[in-house]
């Protein structure tokens, strides 16, 4: 991890010691598309957990507990 630790600082003092332009271009060519990309991702990942979920609780109560289902013989509006 110190490894990493130590690449990263260097990475970030050599783009803190490049000129304004410089610095710009590198952020628009790595820094944008890393975070759109990170995002992308994230977007899928959630939205893969919220269907999850939805489906999970939208479920009726004879789907989670197959016992618990009645026949219609049952109703007593038939009565």
């Amino acid at each position: 991890m110190n490894a990493v630790a130590t690449w990263w600082d260097g990475v970030e003092l050599w783009i803190a010691g490049l000129p304004f332009v410089p610095q710009v271009a590198v952020v628009l060519l790595v820094v944008v598309p890393a975070a759109a990309l990170t995002a992308y991702v994230v977007d899928i990942v959630l939205s893969a957990l919220f269907d999850a979920r939805r489906r999970y609780f939208r479920r009726t109560p004879a789907d989670r507990d197959p016992a618990a289902v009645t026949t219609g013989d049952s109703d007593p509006r038939e009565k």
